[in-house]
């Protein structure tokens, strides 16, 4: 969703647009008493209906459309409408104040302080000139009572301006901030690999050699080379998957479904296990989506690579609050006790921890598989 202004940002509908609602409705439920109040005439009446008829149905459409919430011709117009209230009901001290208050809360959220300022000020003239209108009784608002009724009035659209773009702004850098950290735990990851490469690849490397160095005798040639083959295919898959890792680009908005999709492709091509991957998560935080995809990949390689899985599935479900990781095959399932050992499976289960998520790995034993279930919850400013 792209806003319609230049530099401005999509309002977070958990929270911003939720305060527009509050705010409309608020301005729509305080019409009808203070209509009652007065000696009404059919006029009036027809435009209280009319405000509580667009209040709702303005509500009910940028909740529907919500490319809406962000396009400067929708706040506009929306502003207009209800200050085509004011100018109808005659009286700048009118039931439709709040109605029109409301209309700040998407632009001021959403534009750059600055410009949300600038639209606050803009508002605040417009109303002003609606005032000018209907007919202000100056020698009646000279009075200092009604002055400061007046000069409140003018003020408090300003002030709602300035509190609501303040608020939006702080919550835009915490938002940065908080990118930037999964930036620098992605790279203390890639970090963490560069560190794998030496303490386990190498190691393994250095084994074989020294297994190779130790053959003196003809009856000890065939069973120590054999082991030293061993350690160097393995060396070589850990070393091939770390550099593979490294060489990955971070998540920066990449689908977590279209990744996993590429590595089953890469799993398939070198076996004959057949993969599904259902669902998508596409608009993850780049920690979040970096850490779910190692879980599931290490998950799909250990079904094909060690429990000789013939079939495997992957279902992604991404409500906005929670992604929910799905894997599960049809292999023989992990060796006894070997649930919670083990280095993939260590490293699983702390990539989870780091998400705040539960990881639930279920071994069916005797050919019925495993499963393993990631359920993460997501930070409210990463929806979008």
């Amino acid at each position: 969703m792209r806003p319609d202004v230049p530099g401005a940002r999509p309002a977070d509908p958990s929270r911003w647009f939720g305060l527009f609602l509050i705010t409309r409705a608020a301005g729509a439920a305080v019409v009808p008493p203070l209509l009652i109040l007065q000696d009404l005439t059919s006029t009036e009446y027809l435009l209280g209906a009319l405000a509580l008829g667009y209040a709702g149905a303005s509500a009910l459409l940028l909740a529907r459309v919500r490319v809406l919430q962000t396009s400067l011709a929708v706040w506009v117009v929306d502003c207009l409408a209800v200050l085509g209230l004011v100018v109808a009901y005659g009286e700048w001290r009118t039931p439709f104040y709040v109605l029109a208050i409301s209309a700040l809360v998407l632009p001021t959220t959403s534009l750059p302080p600055r410009r949300a300022v600038a639209f606050g000020a803009g508002f605040t003239l417009a109303y002003l000139a609606a005032a000018v209108i209907v007919g202000v009784d100056w020698e009646e608002v000279s009075t200092t009572a009604r002055m400061q009724s007046f000069g409140a009035m003018l003020l408090v659209p300003m002030i709602v301006t300035v509190l609501l773009a303040f608020a939006a702004h702080l919550l835009r850098r915490l938002e940065r901030e908080r990118q930037r950290s999964e930036r620098l735990a992605l790279e203390a990851e890639r970090q963490r690999i560069a560190w794998e490469l030496h303490d386990s690849a190498k190691q393994r490397i250095h084994a074989a050699h020294l297994l190779l160095s130790a053959v003196s005798d003809a009856n000890l040639a065939s069973r120590s080379v054999e082991l030293a083959l061993e350690e160097l295919r393995a060396a070589t898959a850990d070393m091939d998957t770390s550099l593979r890792d490294l060489r990955e680009p971070l998540f920066e908005g990449a689908s977590l479904g279209e990744a996993l999709r590429q590595w089953a492709q890469r799993l398939q091509a070198a076996s004959d296990v057949r993969i599904d991957v259902v669902g998508d998560a596409p608009t993850l935080p780049a920690f979040t989506a970096a850490q779910a995809y190692r879980i599931g990949r290490e998950a799909l390689t250990n079904a094909v690579r060690h429990a000789g899985a013939s079939e495997a599935e992957v279902v992604l479900d991404f409500t906005g609050e929670r992604l929910n990781l799905l894997i599960r095959d049809d292999g023989t399932g992990l060796p006894d006790g070997a649930a919670g050992a083990g280095t993939g499976l260590s490293s699983m289960r702390h990539r989870a921890e780091a998400l705040g998520a539960e990881l639930d790995i279920v071994s069916r034993g005797d050919g019925g598989g495993t499963i393993v279930a990631l359920d993460a919850p997501l930070a409210e400013t990463s929806r979008t």
